[in-house]
């Protein structure tokens, strides 16, 4: 019996771990944050009601990531978007010692290298705002409409299939096609 009950408990723990990471739905409020950025000023997701906010978690270092900024890819949506008023803020969640992470003054040298134009780059090097937004990849898009609410999120480039359709958390437009076409 107490054998069962242990394996119960351990099973119980390792569903909950799996799934303590899994982004917040679309439809749902957005977490609250506050994270500086490589100026030094702090920003805070409930500055910014009222307003469409797109936050992209990024790492320099991902081939994912520089094919987007290598193109102008990013930096055209960015700009795009942020002359409609869109917040753009860029999350670098990388911890200190691991690949991707950066200093505030790497990260001003990146953005202003790459010609980045986005409202800010955030740095989260504990990945406190990762973890609540369940964020585990780069360029991976959150789209939080003026309410608060999560509009979409996924990759920049996700495309509908099978799966992410089924689970009902990720529409199948990208996010340039998101809620903000209206803007």
């Amino acid at each position: 019996m107490k054998t069962k009950l242990t394996l119960a408990i351990i099973a119980s723990l390792v569903t909950t771990a799996l799934y303590a990471f899994d982004p917040p739905p679309v439809g749902s409020a957005a977490p609250d944050f506050s994270l500086t950025d490589a100026k030094g000023a702090a920003h805070s997701l409930s500055q910014y009601k009222g307003k469409y906010v797109v936050l992209e978690w990024f790492n320099p270092e991902c081939p994912f990531v520089k094919k987007h900024y290598g193109s102008g890819n990013m930096q055209k949506l960015q700009q795009q978007y942020t002359d409609k008023g869109v917040v753009w803020l860029t999350i670098d969640s990388n911890a200190p010692g691991t690949e991707g992470n950066i200093t505030p003054d790497q990260a001003q040298k990146i953005m202003a290298s790459w010609k980045t134009k986005q409202t800010a780059l955030l740095l989260d090097p504990e990945s406190k705002v990762a973890r609540s937004y369940g964020a585990k990849n780069t360029p991976n898009m959150v789209v939080i409409n003026p309410e608060g609410k999560i509009v979409y999120e996924g990759a920049i480039d996700s495309k509908a299939t099978r799966a992410n359709l089924s689970r009902r958390r990720r529409p199948s437009r990208t996010v340039a096609q998101s809620n903000t076409d209206e803007l």
